[in-house]
Parts: structure tokens; C-alpha cells; sequence
């Protein structure tokens, strides 16, 4: 199986902030904009994979900013790191000045997916290759993340997790 590199499973959705989206303060709902990421995400998913995606875990979110009603947002996603059967998707969502055009970013997220087959059974994927910075760091923080919730799950034992001892130990 050939590898694929993060820029095949690129995924950017843009759309605009309606009121029916948006709490009283108005600004968008948390809930619904973890929905644009899980889709986005899962596009993501499927390109690297071409196969059946679901999620397995949201396994980081950070709601930094607001995103106000009438706002532009641009949720971009790319696997950052492919495992046998399971990706990590890493996610940025931008909103976009009304004034400047200039894209600030507002959140960012992590996603697991697992790719199945038909019946619903996992099914071997294509592995990762990095190419920039930003992906070869994300790349390798994927496999810390892996590991730490192995580890705090009990599916994996502390002498296990090589990459997170590594974090702690003195050259």
C-alpha cells in the first residue's frame, strides 16, 4: 500500500454563521461547530484512507475565540499521522475579517478515525508521510497522544510508551 503525504487528505470547508446557529450572545454554538469539524475531518479521513471513516475520539478542542454570528469560518483539516487502522486529523478553523479579508485563527481540534469496511471492521490504511515542519511536528506529537491514551485507558503499560518516557528523560 502506498503512502500518502498530509496534502492529499487536505479538507477546507467555508461557509457563514446564520442566527439559527448561534447562542444568545451570538456567537456560534460549540456544539455545531464541532459538527463542521467532525465533518471536515472526516472528509479528511476518508481521502487519506478511500475507505468508510468513523469517529473514534474527539481527543482535543480549544474553543480560543468566539465565532460571532454573520462571521465567515473556514474549518481546515489534514491527517496528521496514520496508524494500522486508525488517523489522527488534526484541525484549524479560522474566521475571517469582514473589513481586511485576513484569517485569524479561533479554534483547533483532534480527531481520531478509524476506517472500516463494509460490515464495520477496521481495515488497514496507507500510511503518513510528512513533508513540512508544521506536519513532521504534529507527525510525531500524534504518536506521544497515541501512547498517552493507551496508557491512561490500560490497553497500554508504562514501559511501553517509549516516545512519552522519552519526554521525561534526561540525555
Amino acid at each position: 500500500m502506498k503512502g500518502k503525504t498530509p496534502a492529499e487528505s487536505k479538507t477546507i470547508m467555508t461557509d457563514m454563521v446564520l442566527p439559527g446557529e448561534t447562542n444568545p450572545l451570538n456567537n456560534l454554538f460549540g456544539g455545531e461547530l464541532l459538527a463542521r469539524m467532525d465533518r471536515c475531518a472526516a472528509i479528511a479521513a476518508r481521502r487519506h484512507s478511500r475507505r468508510i471513516v468513523v469517529t473514534a475520539s474527539v481527543n482535543h478542542v480549544a474553543f480560543s475565540r468566539a465565532v460571532p454570528l454573520g462571521s465567515v469560518v473556514t474549518v481546515e483539516a489534514k491527517v496528521s499521522r496514520a496508524f494500522k487502522t486508525s488517523m489522527e486529523v488534526f484541525i484549524d478553523v479560522w474566521i475571517e475579517d469582514r473589513e481586511s479579508g485576513s484569517k485569524n485563527k479561533a479554534n483547533e481540534g483532534i480527531y481520531t478515525f478509524v476506517a472500516v469496511d463494509e460490515t464495520g471492521r477496521p481495515i488497514e490504511i496507507p500510511e503518513l508521510i510528512p513533508e513540512t515542519d508544521l506536519e513532521k511536528s504534529r507527525f510525531a506529537a500524534a504518536l506521544r497522544r497515541k501512547q498517552l491514551s493507551l496508557l491512561l485507558s490500560g490497553k497500554m503499560k508504562p514501559s511501553e510508551a517509549t516516545e512519552l518516557k522519552a519526554l521525561f528523560m534526561e540525555e
